[in-house]
């Protein structure tokens, strides 16, 4: 027996259907509720649901399983039946977190949860603690990145569906690695979502850049807010699942009393506290907004860490600068920014903001670095490039390499995308698979509409319906151990080892950054405690005092040596010194 049930307050009757017999449901409750219980029906029933007088058949807004695709009928998924080896699982500390971002798709030239187990011993020697998976939950087609999803509770089916997913869980934190789940609530993709044949899911109070905005603040919106917290416990508590990351939090339109994110992260904690293991939330948002990490207690939502843009940008545009600086880079360019973002990590914190045509942010104070991921590379950045380029392919192989240890000796919680560490020749690409030939049609367009804001040429932009996009997109493994990705690879691995052994590395207070620079000649020299990190990006090859006792730990000039107490710095090199006890 099983006992279904469905939100649906816009239904006057609704039926289950089995096979070919329809049962109908009793209901609706106070709140909008349906029910009915099955006695034939079992883990593995295929089933779905009649709406009125509407033959058609719709899923299960919280479908467990859509093993025919998002549009298909849903099927019981017993989450008991998995057998779990990690019961005395806790995980690494966060806040010496090393991220790797990956997607599940192209990960492997397979695709698969079972085939990206295989590498898992590759990440775990690279020195990563935190796998960030893009968004898994089910999409229309076979490819994609995922943020168009619409079944919230299923696992996308041509990564291998449910069980694959725990087993990829389960065998991260067999190698100690812990897992954190892309998930997305501010929006549902455009097609085969049918939740608004149910409920006000969606409410057009508010607009997003995907249309109607996700209800959580209007009549309906308790249960609306159930369905996307319900969701979140479920991957920590059901798939084990040590964290989430929250896509584009600033599209969530709320004026409640008690934010959604507020909520959500009250709810995060007391299910912590239950499974006696620390979970994590993390949110994209460009608002620049400390309140986001802020604590409950504090006046904040009490998420733990968020995104830092500003630093990539700051970053990126001095290591390659866009035709007319198109976009956002327009506000970015200068050494200033990147002291900027490394000392105060928002750079635009209550500032004019030229892009924006208006001030924009709120200073840090009193908040820990270990708050803010930063990062110079990862899906958005690469893969809404028209031709899905990495950085190593814009700047080259040594910008790149001072780029990352930029990145590993910043003060933030770092974070790598898949192939970064090898410098793989493979672009990562934005790709789709919509059944329905005119949202194909419109999504390509959209993109070209897109890069003509950053000044790409339409012919550059590869079509994200062809499937040959994707197929470009994956990782050659092959790759690992030749030539230059060797060397890349070598390089990312030193890096990682030297920021996990120091403490000086590890302080996450901003006020211990200590950074001199010469906008002109285009050098920087940041102290953090015992380790001192020097960066000529310019023409000339200036000479700094070593400090006392320091040794030359890594540097992106293989014949460079601290000389009478001194270091010259050729141009476009990078050196760290260390004054610490290795250990």
């Amino acid at each position: 027996m099983h006992e279904f049930k469905v939100w649906a307050p816009r239904a006057n009757k609704i039926a289950i259907k089995i096979g070919n017999e329809a049962t109908a449901m009793q209901g609706p409750s106070e709140s909008g509720w349906w029910k009915a219980s099955i006695d034939s029906a079992d883990d593995g029933t295929d089933y779905a649901f009649l709406l009125d007088d509407d033959n058609t058949l719709y899923p299960d807004p919280r479908s467990l399983w859509q093993p025919e695709g998002v549009h298909g009928r849903s099927r019981v998924y017993d989450q008991r039946r998995f057998h779990w080896t990690d019961d005395t699982w806790q995980g690494p500390p966060f806040s010496g977190a090393i991220l790797y971002e990956l997607h599940i798709g192209t990960f492997t030239a397979e695709g698969t949860f079972d085939s990206a187990i295989a590498r898992l011993d590759h990440l775990h020697a690279l020195g990563v603690t935190h796998i960030e998976i893009m968004p898994v939950n089910a999409f229309p087609g076979a490819q994609g990145w995922g943020y168009d999803g619409v079944a919230l509770y299923a696992v996308q089916q041509s990564y291998g569906g449910p069980d694959a997913l725990k087993r990829f869980v389960d065998a991260c934190h067999h190698r100690g690695l812990a897992v954190i789940l892309d998930v997305v609530y501010n929006h549902f993709g455009p097609t085969g979502n049918y939740t608004g044949k149910f409920g006000p899911y969606l409410t057009d109070r508010h607009k997003t850049p995907w249309g109607d905005a996700v209800n959580f603040d209007e009549g309906g919106s308790d249960e609306v807010r159930r369905f996307f917290c319900d969701n979140a416990l479920m991957w920590m508590r059901d798939y084990h699942i040590d964290g989430l990351r929250l896509d584009a939090i600033h599209e969530f339109m709320d004026r409640s009393a008690v934010h959604f994110l507020e909520q959500l992260s009250s709810e995060v904690e007391t299910l912590s506290a239950t499974l006696q293991r620390k979970l994590i939330l993390i949110a994209e948002s460009d608002l620049n907004d400390p309140k986001i990490v802020r604590p409950r207690e504090a006046g904040g939502y009490g998420i733990d860490a968020q995104w830092s843009d500003d630093f990539h940008h700051a970053l990126f545009t001095l290591m390659h600068m866009e035709p007319n600086g198109a976009g956002y880079y327009s506000d970015f360019g200068s050494f200033e920014k990147l002291v900027k973002a490394l000392t105060h990590i928002f750079v635009f914190d209550g500032g004019y903001s030229r892009y924006r045509n208006r001030s924009h942010g709120r200073p840090v104070d009193g908040l820990s670095a270990h708050h803010f991921i930063s990062f110079i590379q990862n899906h958005d950045q690469i893969g809404n490039r028209a031709k899905g380029e990495r950085l190593e392919h814009l700047v080259g192989m040594n910008r790149a390499r001072i780029a990352a240890a930029l990145l590993f000796t910043a003060p933030f919680i770092p974070m790598i995308f898949q192939g970064e560490e090898f410098a793989a020749s493979t672009p990562f690409l934005y790709f789709a698979d919509h059944e329905d030939e005119e949202m194909a049609r419109l999504v390509s367009a959209g993109r070209r509409r897109e890069f003509a804001a950053f000044g790409f040429d339409g012919d550059d932009i590869a079509d994200p319906e062809n499937e040959a996009t994707f197929l470009r997109s994956k990782l050659h493994w092959s790759e690992l151990n030749e030539g230059i990705h060797a060397e890349m690879h070598i390089w990312f691995r030193s890096l990682i080892r030297l920021r996990r052994c120091s403490q000086s590395l590890n302080d996450g207070d901003k006020d211990h950054v200590e950074i001199r620079y010469d906008e002109e000649k285009k050098w920087l020299c940041m102290q953090r405690g015992l380790v001192t990190i020097l960066c000529n990006l310019g023409e000339t090859s200036p000479q700094f005092e070593a400090p006392e006792d320091s040794r030359l730990e890594l540097s992106t000039v293989p014949s460079l040596a601290i000389v009478d107490g001194k270091v010259t710095l050729p141009p476009d090199s990078l050196c760290i010194l260390s004054a610490e006890e290795p250990y």
